[in-house]
């Protein structure tokens, strides 16, 4: 490998190294570039939420049965939880409901007879229940819409039931309590389900009931026949998210649409940073294309050519410019004017001739100005023509006069072969006279073309 081959390549190599480096520089921050993270945690929704509602108590359950009065009767009620959502189907509430339950023997069995028992009536006072209930929410995957606009969910759990009985007795209007000594607290088994709608981000619409199951039969304060006592609460109420502004609620999450909203983020995210590496891959291989481009096959490609379009064969530096070329000095030849040529020149000045106040060469000087002509294309020399009048008429004219017979001897002389940048042409007017123009001679000889040949 020749030293000018060695000096290509390591330009061009130090050349590259930038470019290198910046197709680098890309490649890392589309590594590290943000990407679509699927299961994500539930840190960016709201899981807490708090409800508060109200509706009514009865003493009877849907599953069947009304305890040991004949006819149950709806009495208000009222409740709040506090729910922690752990998964978009699944979660934690706390449950508290009050209020009063009560029944009578007004209804006759089913046989017709009236009831045997001894009480006429009863009023429960619900002080407090306290549960814990797992709630499944069983449409969250909704195959047809993005978001869901209504919930079904179903609940399950345990606690404790506080509430004091008061019985009346049959035929009397006088009541006592069913445990003068205080509350009763018996566990109980909540069972319900309901419809959930949501209002925004931050508000749900909530419609339920639910059934207690209590582990006892002293609800009504009669304890009365093997089955246990059960009372139920219908509601509508309201639910407020706790959390940040502009998160989502988990317990809405769509995780069908999630993970292919995710999914296609994430082939974006794919197919950007594919088309980035294309373009990287593009942008060296034109890189390289220019680097190594020689133009005008000088040896030195046009990245460091500072002298493109070099001529072929055409000797040159490191940089593309073309070596200095042997300095040739040429022999300037020396002009000699003969007096042969002066007499030539003379004689056309004499015969030279124009038209009365007019620019209009007269015939008979063109032999003369011939010769001249011929002089001058044979031994290439220059001419000056000084154009010259007398002082008749203005001095704008005479000037115009004289620059117009200048050009006018300039222009026959042109037209016979002379280079028209040998010859100067140029008018004075009446500026420089050569005799007195008071008289007719005088102004004769004012009026001339001089020739000056050089």
């Amino acid at each position: 490998m020749n030293t000018s081959k060695i000096w290509r390549a390591s330009c061009a190599l130090l050349a590259i190294m930038p470019v290198i480096s910046n197709a680098q520089d890309q490649s890392t921050a589309t590594a590290v570039a943000p990407t679509v993270q699927l299961f994500r945690g539930p840190q960016e929704f709201r899981t807490w939420s708090v409800g508060v509602n109200g509706g009514l108590l009865a003493p009877v359950a849907a599953t069947g049965g009304s305890n040991d009065f004949t006819k149950w009767k709806a009495s208000g009620g009222y409740g709040a939880y506090v729910k922690y959502q752990l998964l978009h189907f699944l979660a934690i509430r706390a449950d508290y409901v009050g209020g009063k339950l009560k029944g009578d023997n007004s209804k006759n069995l089913g046989n017709g007879m009236p009831p045997s028992s001894p009480y006429s009536s009863f009023e429960t006072k619900l002080k407090w229940t306290a549960t814990l209930n797992a709630v499944f929410n069983i449409t969250t995957v909704n195959w047809l819409f993005r978001k869901n606009f209504v919930l079904l969910y179903g609940s399950v759990g345990g606690g404790l039931a506080g509430y004091s009985p008061s019985l009346t007795l049959a035929g009397s209007s006088t009541s006592f309590d069913y445990k003068p000594s205080g509350t009763i607290k018996e566990l109980i088994i909540p069972v319900g389900a309901g419809l959930k709608f949501r209002l925004s981000e931050f508000i749900n619409l909530d419609l339920g009931y639910t059934m207690y199951y209590t582990d006892g039969d002293n609800l009504d304060g009669y304890h009365h026949g093997p089955n246990k006592d059960k009372f139920s609460y219908g509601y509508a109420g309201l639910e407020f998210a706790i959390g940040k502004k502009g998160k989502p609620q988990l317990q809405w999450n769509n995780p069908a649409a999630t993970t292919y909203d995710e999914l296609e983020a994430q082939k974006a995210t794919l197919r950007t940073a594919l088309d980035a590496a294309n373009q990287t891959n593009q942008k060296l291989t034109a890189d390289m294309d220019r680097l190594m481009k020689d133009s005008d096959g000088d040896g030195v490609s046009d990245y460091f050519d500072k002298c493109p379009n070099t001529p072929a064969n055409t000797r040159v530096d490191g940089s593309g410019c073309p070596l200095p070329e042997p300095v040739v000095v040429k022999k300037e030849e020396k002009i000699v004017i003969t007096e042969e040529d002066n007499r030539i020149v003379k004689e056309a000045i004499q015969n030279l001739e124009f038209d009365f106040a007019k620019a209009s060469i007269k015939p008979h000087s063109y032999p003369a100005l011939d010769r001249v002509a011929e002089l001058l294309t044979r031994k290439n020399l220059n001419l000056k023509l000084s154009g010259h009048t007398d002082n008749v008429g203005s001095k704008e004219r005479n000037l115009a006069l004289s620059r117009e017979r200048a050009e006018a001897v300039k222009t026959y002389l042109v037209s016979k072969g002379v280079n028209a940048s040998k010859i100067e042409a140029v008018g004075y007017g009446m500026s420089q006279p050569i005799a007195s123009n008071k008289t007719a001679a005088g102004r004769q000889k004012n009026r001339r073309v001089e020739f000056t040949i050089f």
